[in-house]
């Protein structure tokens, strides 16, 4: 017996044994699953076509309040967040150098006042002596002319004294009208400077339980908004919570940055809770198409495209009815904003494409309003490439004897 397992032949056979054996186990440990794919049926349901995008909430009237004059903030009546009523004084700025001035200008008018009386009894003498024959005409039209000169130096000085008046009330800085105000850019001791351009010294909101939002749309979807329409938008400061509001404005003027051009649109929002506040960014949302009980298809079937498979062509037939049918099912006509699109189907083992006419799209789900698709079909969303649960355990060493 000892020398027939010592027999090259019978050592031979037992090394093809082994080896078969080895090749068997590891296969089993190393067999990979051949190629499947992801499939998801075709549905019935409501889809919502939207148009996105990022804006600020303002308030509705903003105003702006600026001094007319030049001087030193004397005091302050107001602060952030401050409700206000209109002609409320909000500052005082320093007013000696006007009060100073004012009281000059009233000087000038007395002045003035004191040479009108002078030419005027001037006048009336030479007129007298006119009469007599005393004077020329000449020195008449010189003591009436002196007394219309007397008469609008009277008026400047009284114009000055007005104008200095009036600066000196600018000295008072009073609210245009009634709000809140959302920001303050000067503080006591400062100085501000009423040159060529007014210093803005307060910003006040009118409402704040109306605001609106001035949102950027790009131009591929500004023509797909208008006036009126319903609006839905979110804020960081509570996400978890939907606001509504309503398109007032497109406005015409355009914004390129970049060469990409944006419009700017104005949105109507109600706060009555005045938790929107100015300067939030929204999340704006436009509903601009919506399609009820229709056949849907995810938008991955439509981006799947098999890198190697069987697949199977439409016939000259099927081809021929597509043409009649306008690319869709029968009597049925594509729409105005349809376009095609193809998908695939799994039909007796290989892949089918399909061609389908597509209508609005959600950026996830697609409308189809054409193609030989109904609903229940199923169709490729992708393809995975798994390996058996047994290939990630380490493989058996075996030696040979």
């Amino acid at each position: 017996m000892k020398k027939l397992f010592r027999s090259p032949l019978v050592l031979s056979i037992f090394s093809f044994v082994l080896v078969a054996i080895g090749i068997a186990v590891y296969w089993q440990f190393f067999k990979v699953v051949p190629l499947q794919y992801r499939m998801q049926a075709v549905e019935k349901g409501d889809l919502r076509q939207t148009v996105s995008a990022n804006g600020t909430i303002n308030p509705v009237t903003l105003v702006s309040v600026g001094t007319q004059v030049s001087g030193t903030v004397k005091k302050l009546y107001v602060d952030f967040n401050s409700k206000v009523k209109k002609g409320q004084i909000l500052l005082e700025l320093d007013d000696a150098l006007l009060s100073a001035q004012l009281k000059q200008s009233e000087a000038n008018v007395q002045s003035a006042q004191a040479t009108l009386e002078l030419a005027t009894a001037n006048e009336q003498r030479a007129r007298d002596l006119f009469s007599l024959q005393y004077v020329s005409r000449q020195e008449l039209d010189s003591a009436v002319q002196a007394k219309k000169s007397a008469e609008a130096q009277l008026q400047l000085a009284r114009a000055t004294v007005e104008k200095d008046r009036a600066n000196l009330a600018y000295s008072v800085i009073r609210s245009p009208v009634s709000g809140v105000v959302v920001d303050r850019a000067v503080d006591i001791g400062q100085t501000v400077a009423a040159s060529l351009q007014t210093p803005t010294l307060f910003k006040i909101a009118q409402d704040l339980s109306k605001m609106q939002i001035d949102a950027n749309f790009a131009e591929a979807d500004i023509g797909s908004i208008r006036v009126g329409q319903h609006v839905r938008f979110t804020v960081d400061a509570f996400p978890d919570r939907n606001f509504k509001g309503e398109v007032k404005l497109i406005r015409l003027n355009p914004t390129t940055v970049s060469n990409v051009v944006t419009y700017d649109a104005v949105i109507n929002v109600d706060n009555p809770d005045q938790i929107l506040l100015p300067g939030m960014t929204a999340y704006v949302n436009i509903a601009v198409a919506e399609r009820k009980d229709v056949l849907i298809v995810p938008n991955a079937s439509l981006r799947f495209k098999p890198a190697s498979a069987t697949i199977s062509s439409p016939d000259a037939n099927q081809r021929e009815n597509n043409k009649k049918n306008g690319g869709g099912r029968s009597g049925t006509k594509p729409k105005r904003d349809a376009f095609s699109g193809k998908v695939y189907v799994m039909e007796k083992g290989a892949l089918k494409p399909v061609s389908v006419t597509l209508g609005i799209t959600d950026n996830r789900n697609t409308e189809i309003v054409g193609g030989e698709l109904k609903e229940g079909d199923q169709l490729i969303v992708g393809e995975s490439q798994t390996t058996d649960q047994s290939s990630r355990t380490s493989p058996m060493r075996m030696r040979l004897f």
